[in-house]
């Protein structure tokens, strides 16, 4: 397998930090003691750093207080409020926020919300526009919980941004950390194998996600124990998710839950994007986005969905191999 793109510095460096001994937070355990404190004094905008998660501890008991902690609680538990049987709305999958935000957007390759305060509004390639924290938190509702967007004014989308700016509160415009959203995995010389895939999936996921992954409901069937990877209950074909790249690198660093993480994983890298190409060649809900990406150039190399401004088919673009199509981009960039 090659490597591509500068994410193999960061991983590198991270793991010249954790050798030397570098306390990292496991999110699985108690927060760690001062780590706001620690984090004013080692957070810049100059060099890579490890990110930690403030402690939830220290959000303040006051109204805004309440606001962040409900923010918290929202996306932990957003079927509760938003799902199917939702107390506050029925506009929702019934999957929550953490299915693709581990303990609530704080675990490293984790797909955190670190970056978000620092770096929004900011411009994205997919809308060609300014977005604001609301404009992406409603395109989550509508992708990755299939639903439908929230009131911006709404007491329940004041609260998720509460808690982003909480979460980020620590976070330089500029900072580079080590561990911030989906790990970029190196690509495959060959293409992703659904049948390598189903494999993984039958040893490694379907005890917890399901045989026909439907996932888990709770009792009470308010919200997903585990949520369902494929059919109608799971994220739609807009979703991030379904780029091999993204998923491949969640589940790299995340599972089977509660017994992988970046510095253990269980998955190998071939494992990853096979279960991932697997995953996403199974049924669920399909939206057309025709509004994405009106300048083609900038898809991601894995967009499985043309026009392309290459002349690699839509099967390459969706399985791979990708390095030929990055290679050919880097190219075109490099003669502009």
């Amino acid at each position: 397998m090659t490597p591509y793109g500068s994410t193999w510095l960061k991983i590198t460096l991270f793991a010249l930090i954790s050798a030397i001994g570098f306390e990292l937070v496991n999110c699985q355990s108690s927060p760690q003691k001062n780590a706001s404190q620690d984090q004013k004094t080692t957070l810049n905008s100059d060099s890579f750093t490890v990110w930690h998660a403030p402690d939830s501890l220290l959000i303040p008991a006051t109204s805004e207080g309440e606001l962040i902690l409900y923010g918290k609680d929202l996306l932990n538990h957003t079927s509760v409020y938003l799902g199917p049987k939702g107390t506050i709305a029925q506009i929702s999958n019934g999957m929550n926020c953490q299915n693709c935000h581990i303990n609530a957007g704080t675990r490293l390759f984790g797909n955190n919300y670190s970056l978000v305060a620092s770096t929004y509004p900011k411009h994205r390639n997919r809308s060609d526009q300014v977005e604001s924290i609301e404009f992406r938190i409603n395109d989550c509702m509508k992708r990755s919980l299939n639903g439908k967007p929230l009131d911006s004014l709404s007491k329940e989308m004041r609260a998720m941004v509460a808690y982003f700016k909480w979460i980020g509160k620590d976070v330089p415009k500029g900072a580079k950390l080590i561990g911030s959203g989906i790990e970029e995995l190196p690509f495959m010389e060959r293409a992703a194998d659904t049948l390598k895939g189903r494999k993984v999936y039958l040893a490694k996921c379907q005890t917890c996600h399901g045989h026909n992954g439907e996932g888990l409901l709770n009792p009470s069937k308010t919200e997903y124990i585990y949520p369902p990877l494929w059919g109608p209950n799971s994220y739609n074909i807009g979703a991030g998710l379904f780029r091999l790249s993204q998923f491949a690198g969640f589940a790299k660093n995340n599972m089977p839950f509660n017994q992988a993480s970046h510095q253990k994983p269980v998955l190998t890298t071939e494992e990853a994007w096979d279960v991932a190409a697997f995953v996403n060649s199974q049924p669920r809900p399909v939206k057309q986005y025709k509004e994405d990406w009106p300048k083609i150039a900038k898809k991601p190399v894995d967009h499985p969905f043309g026009p392309y401004a290459d002349h690699f088919s839509e099967t390459q673009h969706k399985y791979g191999p990708f390095g030929p199509i990055k290679e050919e981009k880097d190219k075109a960039k490099s003669l502009k």
